[in-house]
């Protein structure tokens, strides 16, 4: 399988430049904001999404500083929306450290949150990033709208198809759109250009979320708890699809379950089961596919470099990941 490290090595001396970047934009003089924002910054994911503005910048031009800019405005988004879900979902870990507001509490969580999407939109207009900062603003609104969606659907379990690709497209997809686009933007791409990096990216986002409800039944050893979209009462791709196979007796029952024994490990494993016995895996992995080769198909408009070459390994790896 591709290794992240692999794939980032023509863009090595970026990354590094953009962690620099990256924690003087989160500085504040306030000392108690400063030590979150430290703790923050020390406990960094993958940097997949500067990736993705790094490599679509270099396809469509060269990077240069508001290449850097886009990629530090979308990751102080990102971090923002990763801290106020800490808040809602009441988590006290987030990839293997205590949450934000485990040590600091939600009130401070919430108001760290505010600040780093403050400190986006300052960064943005202070170099009159206008074209970025829409680009941005748009996934911001997609993202809070698709929460809301979900969270609406999911109280009355009527998420059917067309609404489960819709969510994912608002609260995943969007983002990782917006990074492509933000790349393009910064590379002074023209608007037809920008618009196809950001279809690219939302090709892949949907993708990569699909790839992420997979886990969930138990593909891969991934640390990740099995059945933990169904303990949130989630319905996702494989188990939207296995209901359609049944009858409404068989549907009723499965949907009691994820409502009301959610918390039952024994009910939990029956849900996953049923979804495996009912082509709900072979179903999403197909769909992922071609999620995934719609993003190829954009690709090729773009000339062969390096740069594109990373975008279609970040491709690969949405889909190839164990983790």
């Amino acid at each position: 399988m591709l290794k992240l490290s692999e794939i980032q090595r023509p863009i090595e001396g970026e990354l590094t430049i953009f962690e620099d970047k990256f924690k003087e934009s989160m500085r504040s003089s306030v000392p108690l904001l400063d030590r979150i924002t430290h703790y923050i910054v020390k406990r960094k994911g993958k940097q997949m999404r500067p990736m993705f503005v790094f490599f679509s910048a270099g396809s469509c031009g060269d990077i240069n500083d508001a290449t850097h800019r886009g990629a530090a405005l979308v990751e102080l988004l990102h971090t923002a929306t990763l801290v106020h879900d800490d808040v809602v979902d009441n988590a006290n870990v987030r990839r293997g450290f205590f949450s934000v507001n485990a040590l600091w509490k939600n009130k401070i969580a919430v108001v760290v949150g505010d600040f780093l999407l403050a400190k986006g939109m300052q960064l943005s207009l202070k170099n009159d990033d206008f074209v970025m900062l829409r680009i941005v603003s748009d996934a911001v609104q997609q993202i809070i709208e698709g929460e809301l969606l979900q969270l609406e659907k999911a109280r009355r379990m009527d998420i059917d198809e067309s609404v489960y690709f819709e969510v994912i497209r608002q609260k995943t997809a969007s983002l990782i759109a917006s990074c492509c686009a933000c790349g393009a933007a910064s590379a002074g791409a023209d608007k037809a250009t920008i618009r196809q990096m950001h279809r690219f990216g939302e090709k892949v986002g949907i993708a990569f979320q699909i790839k992420d409800d997979l886990f969930d039944f138990g593909i891969d050893d991934v640390g990740k708890p099995l059945g933990n979209d169904i303990k949130e009462k989630k319905l996702t791709l494989p188990l939207i699809h296995a209901l359609k196979q049944v009858g409404k007796p068989e549907k009723r029952r499965i949907i009691n379950l994820v409502k009301n024994h959610n918390d039952d490990p024994q009910k939990v494993s029956e849900v996953i089961a049923f979804v495996k016995a009912n082509g709900g895996m072979e179903y999403a992995t197909s769909q992922m596919l071609a999620y995934q080769q719609d993003a190829f198909d954009i690709l090729t408009d773009f000339p062969t470099s390096e740069h594109r070459h990373g975008l279609e390994q970040l491709v690969r790896y949405t889909t190839e990941r164990n983790k």
